[in-house]
């Protein structure tokens, strides 16, 4: 078995700085697992590093797909379980480094995909009942025909919600039944988690809202609508829905203020950071560590790598 590194955890927690230093430390190179850094241009609202933040470090999974692109889990866990396959063989280590937890289970679980059906037609005809009724309407739909799936999916999260819908209207199966039908295959990585996290979770809420606050300065108006006028962010794309991109457009839209997308996009982020820190509390085999105690991102990422090598 390969032997990988995953540093998981919420938005803002210090993953890329620390992902960065113990590639340093363990000769390895950086795989990002997360689902919106894959669009190219899409660089300040997904927080992607600059080069100075890569330190000369190899990042791959980055800048792979157009924002008119729709880009699956399979699609992703397969490329990126071949990247890291590819990285090991040159006698380096794999460090998976992101907050996309459906992402990181599929890569080390060695998740074989079915392939659910598709139309076109009927995903428009449900995001245009989302537009009219609301994400409560669609979502009761939902509930209706796949509780189960319902109960997993948050009601804000339209796109699975549209996919879950979706799948059920073409095949006359709930997304559930796909789901199991998508069987393991063995797993071929072993893998080391690193859950950074913060004890307090006031102090991960103002670290994301500055950072919200910086994405700002950095032009990130600018940067959401170049890609919305040029019409490389289409409603009913994965992109589109990324948070950062979905609420300036919807400002701009609805005519109100700016400065009311920037709250709700903070609100937004923040209760994403609950989900990403419920998704992975769950798992036995996590190494907790907290950022907000004191101790260096340097001392933590000293410690991850000695956990590491004794795997």
């Amino acid at each position: 078995m390969i032997k990988v590194l995953c540093v998981v955890g919420p938005t803002a927690v210090g993953k890329t700085k620390t992902a960065v230093m113990l590639a340093k430390m363990l000769s390895g190179e950086v795989i990002s697992a997360d689902s919106m850094q894959i669009y190219r241009k899409m660089n300040i609202g997904t927080a992607k590093p600059c080069e100075c933040e890569k330190e000369g470090i190899a990042h791959h999974m980055i800048d792979i797909a157009e924002p008119s692109e729709n880009y699956s889990c399979a699609d992703f866990c397969e490329r990126a379980a071949l990247c890291a396959k590819e990285v090991a063989s040159r006698g380096k280590v794999p460090i998976f480094c992101g907050g996309t937890g459906l992402y990181i289970d599929n890569i080390i679980n060695g998740t074989r995909f079915s392939s659910a059906p598709q139309s076109e037609k009927i995903r428009r005809e449900l995001w245009e009942f989302y537009e009219k009724n609301g994400a409560d309407a669609l979502h009761k739909r939902l509930f209706d025909c796949d509780a189960e799936s319902a109960k997993a999916i948050h009601q804000n999260n339209v796109k699975r919600v549209i996919r879950a819908l979706e799948i059920y209207m073409v095949s006359g199966k709930t997304k559930t039944e796909w789901d199991i039908e998508s069987r393991q295959k063995g797993s071929e990585f072993l893998p080391y988690i690193a859950f950074l996290s913060c004890r307090d979770r006031d102090v991960l809420y103002e670290r994301i809202d500055k950072r919200v606050d910086e994405m700002f300065d950095m032009g990130l108006y600018d940067e959401v609508m170049t890609l919305y006028r040029s019409g490389e962010l289409q409603k009913g794309k994965t992109a589109y829905s990324a948070i950062g991109y979905k609420e300036i457009i919807e400002a701009v839209n609805g005519g109100y203020d700016i400065e009311k997308a920037k709250e709700l996009i903070k609100k937004n982020t923040r209760n994403y950071s609950k989900r990403q820190i419920t998704w992975f509390s769950r798992h036995g085999d996590v190494n907790t560590f907290y950022t907000d105690e004191g101790r260096s991102l340097l001392d933590i990422a000293k410690e991850i790598a000695s956990g590491f090598i004794e795997l």
